[in-house]
């Protein structure tokens, strides 16, 4: 086992590889991003430890900001009509969700669904899934990743230009590594159980004198139980706790007897609060619970790690191809690691308020009072949702600029169309509301024309472009990289995000 060899390597591995970029886990994320991939036209092998995917449903989340990225990829449709929620909470305290989103809300997803409509998209479009295969061993070559898999055909060695860790909280890669993932140990904990044949009432949040309990029954009969007892130590546990475990805890904290149920699945989960030190070392790159450790609350770990997807896919597709562009891999860290900071602030702040015992209740009422402020709660649902990611794209001037471009309905040559649609593509999209006959900036964004569509999109929405700005350029994950009228400005914002033009042109 070697430990990855720091230092950016170059864009392109050597002859012989087996494959351009090697993903690490076929859940939602590692699933996500082999789609992004592909999207780009990187050659990607998806290695699962699993021989089946999995059946235990456990997130079931999925917010605003994600939901427009699957909108962007066009696979709302496939979801069909899932239950929405516009509330959500904060600690367990109600927070209505409701921004200026086409998906307000909390979406009710198993993520069975979520990662079965991946795999689907995924492999549609060439990714090459593998099951049954477990790493072993991985070594940064400098050139290239190489790694060890023990597979149903035994053990085999394959060898990739990069390497994308997205295999979980207990990453093997991060353990093959040895990368620094520093942060704050468990020391509260949940148990969780989806039992068939239970009577309890719902219970939203609802504390009670000995501990915290919640149950939600589903229309197929089967109700999720999570309960937490208040000063009752995080356990350490080789496996997952048994539903004795559960039955007694629940009967402790709310006096309900559930040993008649059957458990379907049963699982435990802490307050960990854990972030890599860098999310790329050398070849081998970090995404989701890999990279970040942190308590599910409210569904933000598995939308954190479905956008740190959609942020990287786009950016090493073009880093492994004939032009990348100077320094955008590692933005992948820069803009994903402030994102994943921020959002492991807040999921700390509501684990202290949802699993404290007593003393959090005076703290509980005045953060209840402060979100009654609607600067206050569209504050805390913005952060929730994931509307309010704002990157540094190098200019402090329009809010909009580093911001999700809102979707608009566009007016084309070939008819109308929305700006979510116009992503599809995974390219990045130049939108030109100039009305003049000379149309300079779509000419220089021909120069991009292999992966920037550059579109005439009739009078712009009012408000919604800097006054003076002609052209907005939107990068493959729906953010707005520059917006202005100069073509030195465009050249340079082309440049920065897709690479050298084409050559010749």
């Amino acid at each position: 086992m070697t430990r990855a060899a720091e230092g950016p390597g170059n864009p392109a591995g050597p002859e012989g590889l087996d494959t351009q970029v090697i993903v690490v886990g076929a859940g939602p994320v590692g699933l996500m991003l082999a789609g992004e991939l592909r999207l780009g036209g990187v050659d990607v092998i998806v290695l699962e430890r699993r021989l089946t995917p999995t059946t235990e449903s456990r997130a079931s989340t999925l917010h605003a900001r994600t939901m427009e990225l699957l909108d962007s990829r066009g696979l709302l449709g496939a979801l069909g009509t899932p239950p929405v929620d516009p509330r959500g909470h904060f600690g367990g305290i109600p927070l209505d969700l409701t921004l200026p989103s086409r998906h307000p809300g909390q979406w009710k997803v198993p993520q069975t669904r979520t990662e079965g409509l991946l795999e689907e998209w995924a492999r549609s479009l060439g990714a090459d899934l593998r099951r049954g295969c477990e790493l072993l061993e991985l070594a940064d070559n400098g050139s290239h990743a190489e790694v060890t898999v023990a597979t149903p055909q035994g053990v085999r060695q394959l060898r990739a230009a990069y390497l994308v860790a997205c295999d979980g909280e207990d990453s093997t890669v991060r353990r093959l590594t040895g990368v620094e993932f520093p942060g704050r140990p468990a020391v509260r904990e949940l148990l969780r159980a989806d039992v068939a044949g239970i009577d309890v009432p719902n219970r939203r949040f609802e504390r009670m004198e000995r501990g915290l309990a919640i149950a939600a029954r589903r229309d197929d009969g089967v109700t999720r139980v999570m309960v937490h007892e208040f000063g009752r130590p995080t356990q350490v546990r080789s496996r997952k706790p048994e539903f004795a475990e559960v039955v007694d805890v629940w009967k402790r904290v709310t006096g309900e007897d559930l040993s008649g149920g059957s458990p379907l699945w049963v699982n435990s989960f802490g307050d960990a609060n854990r972030r890599l030190t860098h999310y790329r070392t050398g070849r081998v790159l970090f995404a989701g619970d890999a990279a970040h450790q942190q308590m599910p609350i409210g569904g933000q770990a598995l939308n954190l790690g479905l956008q740190d997807a959609v942020n990287l896919g786009w950016k090493l597709a073009l880093h492994v191809g004939p032009r990348p562009p100077e320094g955008l891999l590692d933005s992948y860290h820069t803009e994903r690691h402030t994102v994943a900071g921020h959002v492991l602030s807040n999921i700390r702040a509501q684990a202290l308020l949802l699993l404290g015992d007593a003393d959090v209740e005076p703290v509980r009422t005045l953060l209840g009072e402060f979100i009654a402020s609607e600067h206050n709660r569209a504050h805390l649902a913005g952060m929730i949702s994931g509307l309010d990611i704002r990157y540094d794209v190098g200019d402090d001037g329009h809010p909009l600029l580093g911001s999700r471009l809102p979707e608009l309905e566009l007016t084309t040559p070939q008819g109308r169309v929305t700006s979510t649609a116009l992503l599809r593509s995974g390219r990045g999209v130049l939108l030109d509301f100039s009305t003049g006959p000379d149309a300079p900036l779509r000419w220089i964004a021909g120069l991009w024309a292999d992966r920037v569509t550059a579109v005439p999109a009739g009078p712009c929405p009012t408000g919604v472009l800097p006054r003076g700005a002609d052209a907005v350029l939107v990068r493959p994950d729906g953010y707005v990289a520059w917006a202005g009228s100069e073509e030195a400005g465009a050249r340079n914002a082309l440049r920065r995000w897709f690479g050298p033009a084409e050559p010749g042109l």
